[in-house]
């Protein structure tokens, strides 16, 4: 059986976590703002149909998503 041992002592450097902070902030911003696009939404959607459904309307997967990313798809 494996033990860790840690020392029970703080020390008076300043935390890393206030430094990061921002940087994840950023980070959260940036992911809430690419999941509330209108392309996003539409490639969620799409992810919930299966492909029998795609099918039945005459189009595939792939198709969809070069219609709904337009040209910057890159598949």
């Amino acid at each position: 059986m494996a033990t860790i041992a840690t020392a029970g002592h703080k020390t008076a450097a300043f935390p890393t976590s206030a430094l990061l902070a921002p940087f994840r902030a950023v980070g959260r911003f940036m992911v809430r703002l690419a999941e509330a696009s209108p392309q996003m939404r539409a490639l969620n959607h799409l992810s919930e149909i299966s492909d029998e459904d795609l099918a039945a309307k005459g189009v595939t997967r792939e198709s969809e998503i070069r219609r709904i990313l337009g040209g910057s798809s890159a598949l």
